[in-house]
């Protein structure tokens, strides 16, 4: 459609903040209005500052038809706000993206219990073991994988999904000219890659943090599989919870410095979860008919999946999982001795069956904060259990 330059002249604009492009938007309703708006607007639409305006003003059209050939070139379709084929998720989010530019298949995300896994470049062992699990299970489950495929947990969970025979989308923080690893090429076989900037766009470090907002938009939960104190991974979390998406967290070592961040994120009210379904099962509801409880397998033991995540298969390893005498069916007359005041008083606000969070919450009288970062005690401790739809029931064996 001849509009399509008014739109690619609008995602050209690296100059101007994503927030400012979205103002622009909501008060002309569309890129090419706003092209040929008066001279001298821009500056008085709110959201808008005088720096943006200007860059705005300029109506620079220079770039278009060079970003047009690139992307016939690299075989990448632009998509509008205006396409039918726009992710509505994407659309209801604060500052959407006014094209974004796909390689590979886009599913009708919409329709699909998408999830990011993310996590800190700099991954341990467990972590890049976890965060490949997870995708595993996650695509196994019927949900998609979200990554920016970036080096650490996000590329180990994009190899997750893909091993597993799944769906990853990726979502670039750079142009698709500028990704060059062989990761993003396997993600268009099955998947698609997204960027919000045009072929030719020179990388800026801000552009990581600008594709938060649409790795979050495009998901319906977050999982932090390892963050450290102060990590990306945490503004992402932070813009996820923004969007009022669920925020998921992996266990891991309390002395651990990549697990400072995912158990603080437990403490303000993360469910912490071990395999793909504790994620997914808080969806079901949502996607009638598309996710189902998978067998929790091993990832493929032998070549690839060690080799990318830095682990030795020991020898004489088994293939399956040994079911261990499980630890989460409990005597509590022997063990509630061990319970602070606290704990006891949720432990008594829950009923036999299960018990809504809110319903917990209110029962004991506690603030919403102390129950959340409790329960995570408790469930770590193997006293309760996360049930679907928010909800906690007792760990407790049957004489």
């Amino acid at each position: 459609m001849a509009s399509i330059k008014y739109w690619v002249w609008l995602s050209a604009q690296t100059g101007v903040s994503p927030a400012a492009k979205a103002a622009l938007l909501r008060h002309y309703g569309d890129a090419e209005t706003a092209f040929f708006a008066p001279a001298g607007e821009f500056g008085r639409i709110k959201g808008i500052s005088a720096g943006d305006a200007a860059v705005l003003e300029s109506r620079d059209m220079s770039r278009v038809e060079d970003i047009l050939a690139g992307c016939r070139q690299l075989d990448i379709r632009p998509v509008t706000m205006q396409d039918a084929d726009y992710p509505e998720r994407l659309r209801n989010i604060f500052a959407p993206p006014a094209v974004i530019y796909v390689k590979g298949k886009l599913p009708e995300l919409d329709d699909e219990a998408a999830i990011a896994v993310i996590g800190t470049r700099k991954a341990s062992p467990y972590g890049l073991k976890m965060g490949s699990r997870l995708a595993g299970e996650i695509v196994r489950c019927g949900g998609i994988v979200i990554s920016g495929l970036t080096s650490g947990i996000d590329a180990a969970a994009a190899r997750g999904a893909l091993l597993a025979d799944g769906v990853c989308i990726g979502v670039l923080g750079t142009s698709h000219d500028m990704e060059k690893g062989s990761l993003a090429r396997d993600v268009c076989v099955k998947g698609a890659l997204i960027s919000e900037y045009p072929p030719g766009t020179q990388p800026l470090r801000s552009h990581f943090r600008d594709r938060n907002r649409i790795s979050a938009g495009l998901s319906v939960g977050v999982t932090v599989v390892e963050a450290p104190e102060k990590s990306g991974a945490l503004l992402f979390a932070a813009e996820a919870n923004d969007q009022g998406k669920e925020i998921f967290a992996v266990p891991g070592n309390a002395d651990a410095p990549n697990s400072a961040g995912t158990i603080a994120l437990m403490q303000e009210g993360a469910k912490p979860v071990r395999t793909g379904w504790d994620i997914l099962c808080e969806f079901a509801d949502l996607f009638p008919g598309k996710l189902r409880q998978a067998e929790i397998a091993e990832m493929p033991e032998n070549g690839k999946n060690h080799a990318e995540t830095g682990e030795k298969e020991p020898e004489g390893a088994k293939k399956g999982i040994d079911k261990e005498k499980s630890r989460g069916y409990i005597d509590l007359k022997e063990q509630l001795a061990r319970l602070s005041e606290e704990q006891l008083k949720i432990i008594s606000a829950i009923d036999k069956g299960a018990s809504h969070i809110d319903d917990v919450i209110e029962n004991t009288g506690l603030s919403t904060p102390k129950v959340l970062a409790q329960l995570t005690v408790l469930e770590i401790k193997g006293f309760i259990r996360r049930e679907p739809g928010k909800r906690i029931s007792l760990n407790t064996a049957k004489k």
